[in-house]
């Protein structure tokens, strides 16, 4: 398996990431077709694969469903194995995300990550914005908190997975670590990335198959000959098509 550094953390990750959105949610969800959740097995079976592919990325959310549980209970054991991010900000409740930043809610949000999760330290805490990303750093004490998470060591490295150029420009302050939606059919934020690269600061992709609109030979390509971003966070419930799209990438990684 080939890595790629992740900014100037300690971190090396693999080309693809995995988002474990399809795992625990399909409500309100932006994919082209419907699909049930899985069972807890084949969630144990997908999640298994997926490290023994030697994905080492695992990307989840507490907006995400019962993602996180189920990350514990099928790979908790193997925790040693995946560097793992997870989120703070958004919350999912009867059909409806809901927005909050406040340092109680910060620090009892990852908590329970931790908890469900079934690990002791978070490797990435990304701030899950809406679509005001300024104003949340601006006027909430969410990025003190972080900061005294990451000095307790519950978080080894913050961040944010935002939405737009001012939002990343502010979070370049802080952040050791950008989440940034980026394909063939967005590339605003192709000077962001560029920035951020240049201040060492980690680049992932999220979003990068247009929440699987686009064909994933090609957006994989596009997004990982960028030389500012790390992997692409992509998701699936076929353990096969995840397969075919680490090759696509490893092609590029290697080439």
């Amino acid at each position: 398996m080939a890595y790629r550094q992740l900014g100037k953390t300690d971190i090396a990750l693999s080309p693809i990431g995995f988002g474990a959105f399809k795992i625990g949610r399909n409500q309100n969800t932006k994919y082209p077709t419907r699909y049930d959740l899985p069972s807890l097995k084949q969630v144990d079976q997908l999640l298994n694969a997926v490290l023994d592919m030697g994905i080492n990325h695992i990307d989840t959310a507490p907006a995400y469903g019962i993602s996180e549980e189920r990350i514990g209970q099928t790979i908790g054991h193997r925790r040693d194995e995946y560097f793992l991010s997870s989120k703070v900000g958004e919350v999912f409740k009867d059909g409806q995300s809901s927005y909050h930043f406040d340092a109680q809610h910060v620090r009892i949000s990852v908590e329970q990550s931790l908890r469900k999760l079934k690990t002791n330290r978070l490797d990435m805490l990304l701030i899950h914005s809406p679509q005001d990303d300024v104003q949340l750093q601006q006027l909430t004490d969410c990025i003190p908190t972080l900061q005294a998470l990451k000095v307790r060591g519950d978080v080894r490295y913050i961040g944010l997975s935002g939405k737009t150029t001012a939002g990343f420009d502010l979070a370049m302050n802080w952040a050791d670590v950008l989440m940034i939606e980026y394909h063939l059919q967005d590339k605003q934020h192709q000077e962001t990335i560029a920035k951020a690269h240049a201040k060492g600061l980690g680049v992932l992709c999220k979003k990068g198959l247009a929440s699987g609109y686009l064909p994933p030979k090609d957006a994989i390509e596009f997004v990982l000959k960028n030389p500012g971003i790390t992997n692409i966070v992509i998701g699936g419930l076929n353990p096969v098509h995840l397969q075919d799209n680490l090759r696509n990438a490893l092609a590029v990684y290697c080439s």
